[in-house]
């Protein structure tokens, strides 16, 4: 076996103990409440977390969807670091090409100045919303192919050595801070070039199963290190639901299937209440969100446990960032509870 096997060999993860735990939160909102019960939802979960020992919590950027409340998502993040002490708070993801990347290199330049060491910078080059707001947003559409631009143009503000008292523009705060960047993708392209850069790279397998095999070992085999990162770092996402009965569990997951099956029939809402699914959807509606929540984990935590540790095994990742779409907020809690006690957390 030579020293490659062996350092594989050491690494392999099998358990939920060997990777770090993390949120990724939409800020939800509910039939029967606001945008602000959403946010004020956000920051306890976020508090909780922190208490449950998870590492860091990310909130994403979507636009013009009723049931979403993170669209002023940097706004969103400073919220939710000022009410919490330890916990990394970040974006999973920031939707660069919405966006003048001085303006980002700005206000992650601002957070991190409030709160040092704790703010991550998650990055996407999808829309996060449809083609009407993204014309809102952009005032032109593209299809994400100037993002490595993009990208080092925001990160040229972040890097003092590349800017002077002489340069044009300078991103004041942001120049000479260490700001982590990781860049999230559900295809192989930020793959390829989070792994060419030596970056960090998150991937949502929890609403692109079929391409995380894909995605990941593209990531692997592209990887370059870097002055930021001397390996492959994986972030994978993870739909979880978890009760303390499977029965009350697989109940609880038929809101996020209302979900998969509005974003599959193209609209967009509130987020529902449990229901009875039969008779909700078609056949080929039904087989369509079995397929895109495949990789999901719901049940009881004895059964959780095996789930995650399968696809721990399968991913081999170096975290797991987990989503929770449910209806009920203190079931909510109590889901991501249960998990952290799986972990040894709680």
């Amino acid at each position: 076996m030579n020293n490659e096997q062996k350092q594989h060999q050491l690494q392999h993860k099998e358990h939920i103990t060997d990777v770090k735990l993390s949120v990724l939160d939409l800020a939800p909102v509910v039939v029967g409440s606001t945008p602000a019960d959403a946010l004020r939802n956000s920051l306890e979960l976020a508090q909780h977390a922190e208490r449950w020992g998870y590492h860091r919590y990310w909130v994403a950027e979507h636009h013009n969807m009723p049931g979403i409340a993170s669209s002023a998502t940097s706004v969103v993040i400073g919220h939710l670091a000022g009410g919490t002490k330890t916990i990394r708070v970040g974006s999973g993801g920031i939707m660069l090409p919405n966006h003048a990347p001085l303006v980002i290199a700005e206000q992650f330049g601002t957070l991190e100045s409030l709160y040092p060491g704790r703010i991550d910078l998650g990055l996407g080059r999808a829309p996060g919303s449809d083609r009407r707001t993204s014309l809102a947003l952009r005032k032109d559409l593209n299809s994400g192919e100037d993002f490595p631009e993009l990208l080092a143009e925001l990160r040229a503000y972040f890097d003092a050595s590349a800017t002077s008292y002489h340069a044009p523009v300078r991103a004041v705060p942001g120049e000479g801070l260490n700001i982590p960047i990781y860049l999230l993708g559900s295809s192989d392209f930020s793959a390829r070039l989070a792994g060419q850069l030596g970056l960090p790279f998150a991937f949502a397998s929890h609403f692109s199963p079929d391409y995380t095999r894909i995605a990941l070992d593209t990531y692997r085999s592209s990887f370059q290190p870097s002055e930021h990162l001397k390996e492959p770092y994986v972030i994978v996402g993870v739909n979880a639901v978890v009760a303390d009965t499977d029965e009350e569990a697989a109940w609880l997951g038929t809101t996020m299937q209302q979900q998969f099956l509005n974003i599959i029939r193209g609209t967009t809402g509130l987020v529902q209440p449990p229901a009875v699914m039969d008779g909700k959807w078609t056949d080929r509606e039904q087989a369509a969100v079995a397929q895109t929540l495949k990789a999901a984990v719901n049940g009881s935590p004895d059964k959780v446990r095996g789930q995650l540790e399968s696809f721990i095994r399968q991913t081999q990742a170096d975290e797991l960032i987990i989503t929770s779409m449910i209806y009920d907020h203190q079931a909510r809690l109590h889901s991501y509870e249960l998990i952290a006690q799986l972990a040894g957390n709680a």
